[in-house]
């Protein structure tokens, strides 16, 4: 059964005074190397049936949520009356909202997009250039692509029917080599603009940095944070910047006294954090697709348009993470999450070669790892660099250096910026399971915190 078939065909079968169903249908497309060789590569497709009924009660609305892989026409029914069923017993919820009832359907009946190994065509001749390049050289390369296309199909009791197709491709690439490791990732939405050879001439570049070592203290250094790392700590201000916990006096986005810090400055320099569904590369979900609620989304929510949203406008934060239940908590506007996130700093901003060569005595990282929480109330985190920390003196790289664990506030970071570069598209080392579209300038820091030294190679 097609997937907006199994919508409609739930959707019939309800008995709920609402019903809300999402269809997901996936397909990934996967390579794996090591030691210069290609390893496996497969394709697999998964199918998943969400359905959340509604049942209105004395005290409000209560909503039952079951989802299932794999269901097939003979399943469905089984699937509603199960939805039917928790929300029969369950409280009435804090976060009910009138259904969406309008949006474009954009392809309802059009099949599922689809992927496969051909998404590779250009990419695999490209590898084993780079591996017969990597086995000449001496070093050796591992790493993996992946590609997963989901075709989302929403439609709901008041009418709604939403589409949307979402490509996600990621490539991480491993050197390693007499200097050491190097790592280098890029996300893509198709592969048509990887570029092989520049990541492994990067990789290449690095690894010859390590050849010479030195060994540094704990401390303070002024640091240069590439792309990547910046998405990682940006990317985790992001997933924290909940209105209702804000509200709540919870997080580092609380306003002594109560309410949010909405409107107050947390930048030295004018940066903007933002999100755009439209954003070219970055093209994601233009609707709500909430298949479970929480503290930052609503399942009664799913449908709700999304739109360009500033999350810090001209180093003031703008905009925290709202469903309309919090909206109405907070007396500010709905802005539910968007699967994007894009950082700008002041026009002319400079590239990453540029920050090093003005840079007199400072270190250039590669990226960050094992990044935890220490302490929400200030976004306090914890990690260790990754694959290569550089020593830069007069302008050029010097070495390699050990590794390092940092302890860090990205909201603190915001506060002692010292020069913002270009931006441009990233994949976050950390995340890049969760969050792929990202686009982040390069950052100089005079004062990074590297708390301890660090044994991880």
């Amino acid at each position: 059964m097609r997937p907006q078939e199994a919508v409609e065909r739930a959707l019939a079968l309800s008995r709920a005074d609402g019903c809300v169903v999402i269809a997901d249908e996936t397909g990934t497309a996967n390579l794996r190397w090591a030691g210069n060789t290609l390893t496996t590569n497969g394709v697999s497709r998964t199918s998943r049936l969400t359905v959340i009924a509604l049942r209105e009660t004395a005290g409000g609305v209560a909503a039952g949520v079951v989802s299932r892989a794999a269901v097939g026409a003979g399943g469905i029914e089984d699937l509603v009356r199960a939805a039917e069923a928790d929300a029969a017993t369950g409280e009435p919820a804090e976060d009910a909202a009138p259904l969406v009832s309008e949006g474009p359907a954009g392809g309802w009946d059009d099949d599922p997009a689809e992927t496969g190994i051909g998404v590779y065509e250009g990419l695999a001749p490209a590898l084993g250039e780079a591996f017969a390049e990597a086995e000449a050289g001496g070093r050796r390369l591992y790493g993996f692509a992946n590609h997963t296309v989901t075709s989302t199909f929403l439609g709901n009791s008041a009418g709604l029917r939403l589409r949307h197709d979402q490509p996600t491709g990621l490539l991480e690439l491993n050197a390693k080599g007499a200097g050491g490791s190097a790592w280098s990732g890029v996300s893509t939405r198709d592969f048509s603009d990887v570029d092989v050879p520049a990541l492994t001439g990067e990789l290449t570049r690095r690894l010859g940095w390590g050849a010479r070592r030195v060994d540094l203290p704990a401390g303070r250094y002024e640091t240069i944070l590439p792309p990547t790392a910046v998405a990682d700590l940006m990317i985790y201000l992001y997933w924290s910047a909940g209105a209702r916990d804000a509200q709540d006096g919870r997080t580092v986005f609380s306003a002594p006294g109560g309410g949010t810090r909405v409107g107050q400055e947390l930048a030295n320099l004018p940066v903007t954090l933002s999100s755009d569904p439209a954003a070219p590369g970055l093209e994601c979900a233009p609707f709500m697709i909430a298949r479970a609620s929480s503290r930052e989304s609503s399942v009664f929510d799913n449908g709700l348009g999304l739109g360009a949203t500033d999350w810090i406008r001209d180093g003031a934060l703008a905009s925290l993470i709202q469903t309309r239940h919090s909206a109405r908590r907070t007396g500010l506007a709905p802005t539910p999450p968007v699967d994007n996130l894009i950082m700008t700093g002041p026009d002319g901003g400079a590239s990453l070669e540029d920050m090093v060569a003005r840079t007199e005595r400072g270190l250039l990282l590669t990226c960050l790892w094992y990044i935890r929480e220490v302490d929400p109330q200030s976004l306090l985190l914890t990690g260790l660099t990754r694959d290569g920390v550089f020593l830069v003196e007069d302008g050029e790289v010097a070495g390699a250096v050990n590794n390092f664990r940092f302890n860090e506030s990205p909201v603190d970071l915001l506060s002692r910026l010292a020069e913002v570069g270009g931006t441009g598209r990233t994949l976050p080392r950390e995340w890049s399971d969760y969050f792929t579209r990202a686009a982040m300038p390069p950052l100089r820091v005079a004062d990074f915190n590297m708390s301890t030294v660090s044994e991880a190679s």
